[in-house]
């Protein structure tokens, strides 16, 4: 910054010099001409007159010098102002993009993904071109006011004001037609991001929208917001098309007022022909500044608006935080004592009570109906959420004692709603570690009974899925999350209703697989279908938050009118059938 301001300063003063050289080369002309023409007839005529031109080359070599100077000190100006908001610009995303990853789920459940994006791109832009342009042209248009007013002061004070005073009306103006300009730049962009969203949903929905046969509909309502997108984008022409004339028509009137006043002036013999062509020169200096005195104030108010949205997000606090920062490898010992969870966005009251333990190397299973909390228990090992009331021990310490990142590492959970990316399937299935072999990639596959279906693809494992792993079925998403999580090498294992889109066969093989490499490991299988549960050393039953029953397979079936006995004869009755 500090550099940029001494060669704005050097840059101003190469930018004032030529109308200077152009006076006194005007002048020069001016008042040889008399003489030159009294030599007529003689020989010291054309001697006189390479004289002059000698003169007038002289300053235009200086003219061609000094621009020559101050467009190496404007590319100073840009390499230092410039440069410095993209670095500024580079850090606040990197700032904002890191805290971002900080905040819980609650944060992302409470705002929008496009809310989210705006902050870190249009946000960040608009506080870059307060940071650069604004701040370069407001100091240029500091440094020349001070550098050239006094001076043009000094040679005639009527003629300055006379020659400034369409430059506040330009200015003003400026700033009302760029505020309208940019209100219906942002209603153009508001509506942009419909179309986008509304194209990105038909596209993702595409299926959807053929299997019912509303093509038609889904153009008519495309049009209908391509049409809104048209009329305010012809809006927004309109005023560009008044933008410029206006600029050049107060600038013409600022010219206009130089050359007559200044020619009163100069009939009075207050000044030469020189100087109306140095304040031509200097009004035309002061333009774009003036001009641009608008445009700097909007910018500063859309980047005091930006900085502020933008601050809401960086002043939002993560509440998940480990109270004392313990970094050991975990056992895989859990145990939920009287574990009260409650939702905070929805108020919702998912565990009531809930209590169990699951020592290092056993299996767990968890089987009840949609909703009844099965899921929020996946996300309270990891602590992804704190609990309302009650704790979470892993090893007989309280989860809020372990560092968050060196707790998850060491645990890994294949969830329901399975994210895939557009990525290659092998880079998706090394997700936690690209440096791994391809030869455990190929082991951890065939364990996730994916192989097979991915060597048939023609780019094998190096085929690139598209957008959420559009290209694979939902059963192969699945195997190829469980894939990634056995890659892993976790401490804790936990498959939430990982297997609810692959058929029964195929359940069987992955869990077959899964035998062995649950050995060893504490996992917790998370279904809605007690098949699942076969693999388990204890079952819990939850209903509506609570535990109802627990024990192994057996016993649980030994209960008479046990929810697990008859969930279980009900879904081998269906199997059967």
């Amino acid at each position: 910054m500090l550099f940029g301001i001494g060669f704005i300063v050097l840059s101003t003063f190469f930018q004032i010099l030529p109308g200077q050289l152009v006076r006194t080369a005007l002048d020069l002309v001016v008042d040889n001409i008399s003489q030159y023409q009294s030599f007529s007839g003689m020989g010291l005529q054309a001697s006189f007159l390479d004289i002059i031109k000698g003169s007038v080359v002289m300053f235009g070599v200086a003219i061609l010098l000094v621009a020559i100077l101050r467009g190496f000190f404007l590319f100073l100006v840009r390499q230092t102002i410039i440069v410095m908001s993209r670095h500024i610009e580079f850090d606040l995303k990197n700032e904002i993009y890191n805290h971002y990853q900080q905040l819980p789920l609650n944060f992302y459940k409470k705002n929008n993904t496009g809310d989210l994006m705006a902050r870190i791109s249009e946000d960040v832009s608009r506080v870059r071109m307060y940071l650069g342009p604004a701040v370069m042209y407001g100091l240029n248009l500091t440094v020349l006011f001070f550098m050239l007013i006094p001076y043009m002061w000094f040679i005639s004070p009527k003629l300055t004001l006379y020659a400034l005073m369409p430059l506040p009306l330009l200015s003003a103006s400026i700033y009302y037609v760029n505020n309208i300009i940019n209100r219906r730049s942002e209603e153009i962009q508001a509506q942009l991001s419909n179309l986008s969203t509304f194209t990105q949903e038909a596209f993702s929905g595409i299926r959807v929208l053929k299997s019912f046969a509303r093509e038609r509909e889904s153009l008519l309502a495309f049009t209908k917001e391509s049409n809104e997108y048209k009329t305010r984008s012809l809006k927004l022409a309109k005023v560009h098309s008044l933008f410029f004339p206006l600029i050049m028509g107060l600038i013409g009137l600022s010219t206009i007022l130089a050359i007559y006043v200044g020619g009163a002036e100069v009939i009075a013999g207050n000044l030469t022909f020189g100087n109306i062509a140095e304040f031509v020169i200097y009004v035309n200096l002061l333009t774009w500044p003036v001009t641009s005195l608008g445009w700097i104030s909007s910018i500063i108010q859309r980047a005091s608006a930006s900085q502020k949205r933008i601050n809401e997000f960086l002043h939002e606090e993560n509440d998940l935080v480990s109270d004392k920062n313990l970094q050991q490898d975990i056992e895989g010992n859990i145990r939920f004592e009287n574990v009260v969870f409650d939702y905070a966005d929805s108020g919702i009251r998912a565990l009531d009570k809930v209590s169990f333990e699951v020592k290092k190397g056993e299996t767990l299973a968890i089987v009840g109906t949609t909703g009844s909390g099965k899921s929020t228990i996946a996300q309270l090992i990891p602590r992804l959420y704190d609990v309302t009331d009650g704790q979470v021990l892993i090893d007989g310490r309280n989860v809020r004692d372990y560092e968050l990142m060196h707790l998850r590492s060491q645990i890994s959970c294949v969830p329901q709603d399975v994210f895939l990316f557009s990525d290659s399937i092998r880079n998706n299935i090394a997700f936690t570690d690209h440096s791994i072999g391809m030869k455990e990639i190929v082991e951890a596959a065939q364990k996730a009974d994916l192989h097979s279906n991915i060597v048939d693809f023609p780019e094998g494992y190096e085929t690139v899925l598209g957008e959420r792993g559009i290209t694979l079925s939902g059963g192969q998403k699945q195997r190829v999350s469980i894939a990634r999580a056995i890659l892993g090498n976790p401490k804790i294992l936990i498959l939430d209703d990982a297997l609810s889109a692959v058929d029964t066969q195929t359940e069987d093989n992955i869990l077959n697989a899964l035998y062995k490499v649950m050995e060893g490991k504490t996992s917790i299988i998370i279904s809605h279908r007690v098949s699942s549960a076969k693999l388990a050393d204890r079952i819990i039953v939850l209903e509506d938050g609570k535990v109802i029953e627990q024990g192994t397979n057996d016993e649980l079936l030994a209960m008479e009118n046990g929810v697990y006995r008859e969930l279980y004869y009900t879904q081998l009755k269906k199997e059967v059938k």
